[in-house]
């Protein structure tokens, strides 16, 4: 089957308050076989421990990705040129059951993943990383991995479930679906339940950069360390939104002051160009706690800047 190159639909065609709400307006597909790239909404929330409200983190970001362009004329990217993208609806978790929405979520990326396509999420909260890595680690082996957050997420148990958006990275690595020497988390930070809270991972071999060695800097050198300690092998990349300052992004369920600027952000994810990002997710995003839209517009903002550093997209610059 020959590959269509979609592009978004322009805002002169249909007033961008209009028409089917998809990532960056979009069409629809159903038939992945000449994919790319596919936007893949995870509208869950069963796994949060504060704020609830990332049920509607897909829906969101996709109603606030209306203004995004094309072309990236900050980096020369031009992804809709060279790569057959789409927006494939959503996961239909369950929304009584963590557990089995967790195993839903493993066999429908086990299902993406007979395809050739870097799938890129919308969540949702951050429980749902687990299968998905799950599902890729079945594919690749064992992945790099780039987290950006307010926390590790690798408390062994929140309220005695082993399950959970706090645990996540730690069932990862027990599970053997990490490469542990190939992991950098960015952006932690305020307070713990024990002095010892952010070393569990450190001692598996994870790179930290907390917040403060993030203040007052560029964090593009960072990112040139870290494609170097990425290599050529797989890597996957996970955002949650709190690890942005709630003064840039305000709508999520955990919110932690001092955390990474909107531009820091973009750095992190443009400066994954190079790597071989097998797939990304934006979480955490809380609608109703988002009065303005900001934090919805900066998820669908960082969501283009991945797909913007995917393998094979063309640049003009």
């Amino acid at each position: 089957m020959s590959k269509l190159y979609h592009q978004p639909q322009s805002g002169n065609d249909m007033p961008r308050f209009a028409g089917r709400s998809t990532m960056m307006r979009l069409p629809f597909v159903e038939q992945l076989d000449s994919l790319d790239v596919a936007f893949v909404g995870i509208p869950l929330d069963v796994g949060t421990s504060l704020r609830a409200g990332t049920r509607y983190g897909p829906r969101q970001i996709r109603a606030e990705s209306v203004m995004i362009r094309p072309y990236n004329m900050a980096t020369g990217a031009a992804p809709f040129d060279s790569l057959s993208v789409a927006d494939i609806g959503d996961v239909p978790i369950n929304t009584y059951s963590l557990l089995k929405s967790v195993e839903i979520i493993e066999q429908y990326y086990d299902n993406l993943a007979c395809y050739p396509l870097v799938p890129l999420t919308l969540g949702g909260d951050h429980t749902l990383t687990l299968p998905i890595l799950r599902a890729l680690a079945k594919k690749h082996g064992p992945v790099g991995l780039v987290h950006v957050d307010a926390h590790t997420d690798t408390n062994d148990t929140m309220f005695g479930e082993k399950i959970a958006h706090g645990t996540t990275f730690r069932r990862a690595v027990e599970e053997g679906l990490l490469d542990c020497q190939r992991v950098v988390q960015i952006g932690q930070r305020a307070q713990g339940y024990a002095a010892e809270d952010f070393q569990w991972g450190v001692d598996q071999g994870f790179r930290l950069i907390t917040a403060e060695q993030c203040w007052h800097r560029s964090l593009s050198p960072l990112m040139a360390e870290v494609r170097e300690m990425m290599g050529r092998g797989s890597v996957y990349l996970s955002f949650d939104i709190d690890g942005i300052d709630p003064a840039w992004a305000p709508g999520t369920g955990t919110p932690e002051v001092g955390g990474l600027s909107s531009i820091q952000a973009m750095e992190v994810v443009r400066g994954c160009r190079g790597l071989n990002l097998i797939g990304g997710d934006l979480v955490e995003v809380s609608p109703p706690y988002d009065v303005s839209g900001n934090t919805s517009q900066l998820a669908a903002n960082l969501l283009y800047e991945m797909l913007c550093v995917v393998p094979g997209v063309d640049y003009h610059k």
